[in-house]
Protein backbone atom coordinates (compact mmCIF):
# COMPACT_ATOMS: atom_id res chain seq x y z
CA UNK A 1 0.00 0.00 0.00
CA UNK A 2 1.65 3.30 -1.21
CA UNK A 3 1.26 6.85 0.44
CA UNK A 4 -1.13 9.01 -0.85
CA UNK A 5 -0.05 12.30 -2.18
CA UNK A 6 -1.27 15.47 -2.93
CA UNK A 7 -0.39 18.32 -5.62
CA UNK A 8 0.42 21.72 -4.52
CA UNK A 9 -0.10 24.77 -7.10
CA UNK A 10 1.18 28.07 -7.48
CA UNK A 11 -1.50 30.57 -7.42
CA UNK A 12 0.00 33.09 -9.76
CA UNK A 13 0.29 30.79 -12.59
CA UNK A 14 -1.53 27.53 -11.64
CA UNK A 15 0.92 25.16 -12.20
CA UNK A 16 1.61 22.12 -10.30
CA UNK A 17 4.99 21.95 -9.01
CA UNK A 18 5.24 20.04 -5.98
CA UNK A 19 3.90 16.91 -4.63
CA UNK A 20 3.48 15.68 -0.67
CA UNK A 21 2.15 13.38 1.42
CA UNK A 22 -1.19 13.61 2.70
CA UNK A 23 -2.04 14.08 6.26
CA UNK A 24 -5.36 12.31 7.66
CA UNK A 25 -5.25 14.61 10.62
CA UNK A 26 -5.47 18.00 9.02
CA UNK A 27 -8.75 19.30 7.78
CA UNK A 28 -7.87 22.94 6.10
CA UNK A 29 -6.03 22.72 2.78
CA UNK A 30 -2.19 23.11 3.12
CA UNK A 31 -0.53 26.16 1.81
CA UNK A 32 3.06 26.76 2.03
CA UNK A 33 5.53 30.01 -0.03
CA UNK A 34 7.46 27.73 -2.49
CA UNK A 35 9.76 28.56 -5.24
CA UNK A 36 7.51 28.36 -8.81
CA UNK A 37 10.14 27.20 -11.03
CA UNK A 38 7.25 29.06 -14.36
CA UNK A 39 7.27 32.18 -12.62
CA UNK A 40 10.70 32.41 -11.07
CA UNK A 41 9.85 33.74 -7.41
CA UNK A 42 8.68 32.18 -4.30
CA UNK A 43 5.12 32.37 -4.40
CA UNK A 44 2.17 30.94 -2.37
CA UNK A 45 1.60 27.25 -3.28
CA UNK A 46 -2.28 25.58 -2.10
CA UNK A 47 -3.21 22.11 -1.96
CA UNK A 48 -4.98 20.99 -4.88
CA UNK A 49 -7.90 18.61 -5.36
Amino acid sequence: MGVKKVALGCTVCGSRNYYVAENKNRTERLELNKFCKHCGQYTQHKETR
